[in-house]
């Protein structure tokens, strides 16, 4: 049952009816938009529309509204009043909880779950990082957001496709090849000077170290040329392999697993080239091809052919783009670290030059991940002496503070990631206070279990009377719209807000009313609320990919 929605469409027919009685002119009627007042004080809902109406209507606000208050007819209003230079005030009728406690209830496991007619065909690109070594934190803020931003859109009802792009062709694999060769080297005794461009990380050492266990010296008697080209096959199976695997252990998947490669083999970059070049999107100069990015308002024409022939990234991302469309995607969702702002530009300019609209690239910049520690900045690993890993950080917190950590601010702000925060069991701990309302939820099922007590399918909803209990059912009732919102919004960050304000509505209820050992008539109606709140709990977590524990 959407109020908000019964409730916009009994002002929109009254204003239509102000209208035809000539207490207002006629013109446009503005969107109706209902929220939740900050205080209780000023009713269920309200609504700025008469205030909206005032310049397509060519009225005073305050006629139209004194007009929608007298008139208005909507079976669930109690009364409605005026509020300043013309806000609207609606306090609903109680019964109107009771109804929509008895949908939701009705909806069963699929409540949360939307429906969507025709949704556009979206490919969602995440994390996309080097296959050169182990994830960092900030690529664990992608995978975390990415992910649960996945999640969140297929259950508001979008048609999404999660998709990892495979750096696995240029410099970067000819390096990690390198940096392998260098250590394989070193650890058989040998001088070697170290590249220049080289990985320098633990992980290098170790893939090092485990190619000599299995092979021995076998490949120091190859050609350079040799060597460099197996390690960088064994390097880049493993660094994917353990790529892979760390991201399983974050709860993160994809459903397509694209290789940069493949667009070098199947000679995709030459036709995308080939495209702009036929469109004149692409000029030489200097021996170089250029995209004329500044015809879609790039700040200089960008290189993508060099002068040596050598392809540069764009030329690549340009390709894969092309692809993305090709396979047909109405949209196409990517997430970037903030070092890539500057790369939107030139990347929407490149959509425009293949022939379709750059608003159908969306992308995310996501910012900077700190971790503290004790209060205290943490700048290395313990172990290594490097950067923190993802892995490290899941070692130390677990996948379920780390995630909801990473998903519980806007991507639009930098994080300052409180490890010893995420390890404490109190309610201070925000994940931990979420996952102990479901804990304690599941502990009352337990409860009625050895009581052989069973929930009744049909109870009265109107019983339900208290300020926590309505609080709750107000809260769980407002679920749909957040999903939609949020995911309307790409932010995931409303989904982690809205699971803890749950919780805390949980716990207040959970405190101030008994819920075993009442009236029998009223116990069955809380155990009801009880197990559409766990239910909320586990659906909102699982979009966050966090679990949601039984016992804590």
């Amino acid at each position: 049952m959407d109020i908000k929605n019964i409730l916009a469409q009994s002002i929109e027919a009254t204003a239509k009816n102000a209208i035809a009685a000539g207490v207002v002119n006629d013109g446009v009627l503005p969107e109706i938009l209902l929220e939740v007042p900050p205080q209780k004080e000023f009713g269920d809902f309200a609504t700025n529309f008469a205030m909206q109406s005032a310049k397509t209507l060519r009225c005073n606000p305050k006629v139209l509204a004194q007009y929608i208050v007298e008139n208005i007819e909507c079976s669930y209003l109690e009364k409605a009043e005026i509020a300043g230079p013309g806000f609207i005030n609606f306090y609903l009728k109680n019964d109107w909880l009771a109804d929509l406690f008895e949908a939701m209830v009705k909806q069963g496991d699929s409540y949360g779950n939307l429906v969507q007619t025709n949704p556009a065909k979206i490919q969602l690109e995440y994390v996309s990082a080097n296959p050169t070594g182990p994830l960092h934190v900030g690529h664990g803020r992608g995978a975390a957001v990415g992910s649960a931003l996945a999640n969140l859109m297929l259950a508001a009802g979008y048609n999404v496709e999660r998709e990892y792009y495979i750096n696995d062709a240029g410099n970067q694999m000819n390096n990690l090849a390198l940096s392998v060769n260098a250590r394989y080297l070193e650890l058989l005794g040998k001088k070697v000077k170290f590249p220049e461009n080289g990985y320098h990380g633990h992980d290098i050492v170790e893939t090092a170290e485990r190619i000599i266990k299995i092979y021995g010296d076998k490949f120091a008697t190859m050609s350079e040329e040799e060597r460099l080209e197996e390690f960088k096959t064994i390097a880049y199976k493993e660094k994917l392999a353990a790529l892979k695997e760390d991201l399983e252990a974050f709860n993160v998947e994809f459903d397509v697993w694209f290789s940069e490669q493949s667009l070098h083999d199947s000679k995709k970059i030459e036709a995308a080239c080939d495209l702009l070049k036929a469109r004149g999107y692409m000029y030489e100069q200097d021996g170089a091809l250029w995209l004329k990015s500044t015809a879609y308002g790039d700040d200089k024409d960008r290189v993508v052919i060099r002068e040596n022939g050598v392809p540069t990234y764009l030329a690549a991302d340009i390709a894969y783009h092309q692809n993305k469309f090709e396979r047909g995607f109405d949209r196409v969702i990517n997430l970037w670290g903030a070092d890539h702002h500057g790369y939107i530009a030139r990347m929407k300019a490149a959509v425009g030059s293949l022939g379709y609209n750059p608003d159908q690239l969306e992308v995310l910049i996501l910012q900077m991940v700190s971790l503290y520690r004790n209060g205290e900045l943490v700048k290395m690993s313990k172990r290594t002496g490097q950067s923190v890993t993802l892995n490290e950080l899941i070692e130390e917190v677990g996948t379920d503070a780390a995630r909801f950590f990473f998903c519980l601010r806007s991507i639009d702000s930098q994080l300052d990631f409180d490890m010893t925060l995420a390890t404490e069991k109190s309610n201070e701990n925000p994940v931990f206070y979420v996952q102990y309302a479901h804990a304690r939820i599941c502990s009352i099922l337990r409860q009625l279990e050895e009581q052989n007590v069973a929930i009744k399918d049909e109870v009265d909803y109107t019983l339900l009377q208290e300020s926590t209990e309505i609080e709750l059912v107000k809260k769980i009732g407002e679920y749909p719209e957040m999903l939609m919102g949020a995911a309307k919004e790409r932010a995931v960050h409303k989904v982690a807000h809205y699971v803890y304000d749950l919780a805390s509505l949980f716990h207040s209820f959970y405190n101030q009313c008994r819920i075993l050992g009442v009236d029998e008539d009223v116990q069955q109606t809380r155990l009801v609320l009880v197990k559409l709140v766990g239910h909320v709990l586990r659906h909102n977590l699982k979009i966050l990919g966090v679990s949601a524990p039984e016992r804590m």
